[in-house]
């Protein structure tokens, strides 16, 4: 269906001596929104995002993300003055290891240690839970049928969180879910010749936009109940939805042309085919210039997207609490952006 990382969680580490008084480390779980390569390192044959456009616009080579360029979290890695994440599952000879309790000793020699490691971490919890929606909403199962599974999709999330709270983590950045309303995936599978169905201001599909907001706003009450029983902790959350609403509202304001076709695709009018996706030579195509596309392959987005989304999450106020707020002394690399 041109997944790429289709339903899999994944998990990326560094670690790295302190550097702004910030933060020392990341730790990153997700989809393909955040994947910096793992599935490409656990899929046994070449894949679609193995091969050009992908990652054009900054690595000159695919590295497995699903993108031109940079994802949100290697933006935040740049704003806090820490490299890149590595794959996780490039570590260890390739042997995937779950995160647990019992992992985190390859981490650090003792419990202390490791609470004392993700004190000083920040731990970027999603966006998940989209993977569950993609599969269900394109097997065509009724919209209805999943919203009914919605609030055990965000349990889980929070259950997560609060188990990292519990191994020690202070700091935790949670995203809600994007738009899918204005995902040129969602638009094509959903393509109708009722107007009502669509948003006349930015083209996007309201139903499956209110989902979406669903999603977050069951998300935001699990996390207000965590902020209660850990009152230690700093839940961050991150409101991606609203972030990205502003790019098909004022997509002037971001240097966007394109905001419903994906840069890199397979024809049609939102150019996306789960038939042909992105990186399928020579059936698909590639835009000249990927910053003028909010969307990168139909299902994520550009490099140009991901840096405005991190600014609006680092410098702005679509983080709740402010997250330069929790940072002292708060020095954003600016270079990044």
């Amino acid at each position: 269906m041109g997944f790429c990382l289709f339903n899999v969680i994944s998990i990326f580490i560094i670690l790295i001596s302190h550097v702004n008084g910030c933060f020392t480390s990341i730790f990153s779980f997700g989809d393909s929104l955040a994947d910096t390569g793992n599935l490409l390192q656990l899929s046994l044959s070449l894949s679609h995002f193995d091969f050009p456009p992908y990652g054009r616009s900054f690595f000159n080579h695919p590295t497995g993300r699903c993108s031109d360029g940079r994802l949100v979290i290697d933006f935040i890695a740049e704003a806090f003055g820490l490299p890149f994440l590595p794959p996780y599952f490039g570590a260890e000879n390739g042997r995937p290891k779950n995160f647990d309790k019992d992992a985190l000793p390859s981490l650090c020699s003792s419990s202390s240690d490791c609470k004392e490691l993700l004190r000083n971490s920040l731990i970027v919890m999603g966006e998940i839970g989209g993977n569950d929606y993609n599969y269900a909403f394109l097997q065509g199962i009724d919209a209805e049928e999943i919203r009914h599974f919605v609030p055990l999709v965000v349990h889980t999330i929070a259950e997560a969180i609060t188990e990292l709270i519990e191994f020690g983590a202070v700091t935790i950045l949670v995203p809600g879910n994007f738009p899918i309303g204005c995902s040129p995936a969602y638009l094509t599978y959903f393509q109708g010749s009722d107007m009502a169905d669509y948003d006349p201001l930015t083209g996007c599909i309201t139903w499956l936009n209110r989902f979406s907001e669903f999603h977050n706003e069951l998300l935001q009450k699990e996390l207000d109940q965590i902020r209660e029983l850990h009152p230690h902790a700093n839940i961050v959350y991150a409101d991606y939805y609203n972030i990205a609403m502003r790019f098909y509202y004022s997509q002037n304001q971001f240097g966007f042309t394109e905001t419903l076709k994906a840069c890199c695709g397979g024809g049609g009018r939102y150019n996306y085919s789960s038939s042909m996706a992105c990186g399928d030579p020579p059936l698909t195509t590639s835009c000249n210039v990927p910053s003028s596309h909010v969307s990168w392959d139909g299902l994520h987005y550009t490099e140009a997207t991901y840096n405005w989304i991190s600014k609006a999450v680092l410098r702005e106020l679509y983080a709740i609490p402010y997250i330069k707020n929790l940072c002292f002394p708060f020095t954003v690399n600016k270079q990044s952006y």
